[in-house]
């Protein structure tokens, strides 16, 4: 079988999950009953900031804060929460809601250009307190 490509991968997973627009994100958010993950790396969020109320799990944590069996789950991670992800083009977001409807998740969607779309929407972005 040849190798893919991450752009491959990318592509394939964002056509088995639901891909949201900045708008539709913000109205779920504003209802208050979604789960959004960041799964960018951490010196991202200080560098660009964070969507307010967005919860960091990076990406190469996600699959043990998502297991129940796991001694890393966290307990906030339900396979029937309503989840969006999110990262800072749309990439990873996606191939981490792929991963988490194998996992059994039933309601995961991924924000549709990350970050950068949501910032370029004129949304709200919390800065990280710089430490001293």
């Amino acid at each position: 079988m040849p190798a893919k490509t991450a752009a491959q991968m990318v592509l394939e997973a964002k056509q088995r999950v639901e891909n949201l627009t900045v708008e539709q994100v913000a109205a779920e958010l504003e209802r208050g009953d979604t789960l959004l993950l960041d799964v960018r790396e951490p010196g991202e969020q200080d560098q660009t900031g964070k969507i307010p109320g967005s919860i960091a799990t990076p990406r190469g944590m996600l699959e043990f804060w998502a297991d129940p069996s796991s001694p890393y789950h966290r307990s906030e991670l339900q396979p029937d929460r309503r989840i969006i992800i999110h990262c800072a083009s749309g990439g990873r977001s996606a191939l981490a809601a792929d991963t988490l409807q194998q996992m059994g998740y039933t309601n995961v969607a991924h924000l549709e250009g990350g970050i950068q779309a949501w910032k370029n929407a004129g949304q709200p972005v919390e800065q990280q307190a710089s430490e001293s």
